[in-house]
């Protein structure tokens, strides 16, 4: 990571979007591989497979979506999706790698941005910064690598 704040550039909203599709075909790829053998299960019964999806699924994706975001942009500066697509995830006031407690803020709004319709995310297409709700939550900037 170079410390010459000169270079920085804000990420793409294509990148950023691309980096999001990435990560959440790795934790649905993760949720499958876990639960497997519970969704064959009831994969013949669409009522079953619903009450599963609604009982036994939903908390297990959410917090490791939590996980996956908060441990992947504190330690990395970045998740899968984002190093592959050459973004990091920056602290907005020191311009460098964010606190733990930033990156579990972060996530937590991610969260409820996809909770509420993705809302969260719009929000950067209407800031200069390019700030979604999760950016402002964890007060992060995401740029070019």
């Amino acid at each position: 990571m170079s410390n010459n704040t000169d270079d920085l550039q804000l990420a793409s909203l294509r990148s950023r979007a691309t980096a999001f599709v990435i990560d959440d075909l790795l934790v649905t790829a993760i949720i499958l591989i876990i639960f497997w053998d519970n969704i064959m299960a009831v994969s013949h019964d669409v009522n079953a497979m619903m009450f599963f999806m609604k009982t036994d699924l939903v908390m297990p994706l959410i917090f490791l979506k939590l996980v996956y975001q908060a441990l992947f942009t504190w330690y990395y500066g970045a998740t899968v999706g984002k190093i592959v697509v050459k973004i990091k995830v920056i602290d907005s006031n020191s311009w460098g790698r964010i606190s733990m407690f930033s990156a579990v803020l972060r996530s937590l709004g991610r969260i409820f941005s996809e909770m509420f319709f993705y809302v969260g995310f719009l929000i950067g297409f209407f800031n200069d910064g390019r700030k979604t709700f999760h950016d402002f939550t964890g007060k992060t900037l995401v740029v070019n690598a």
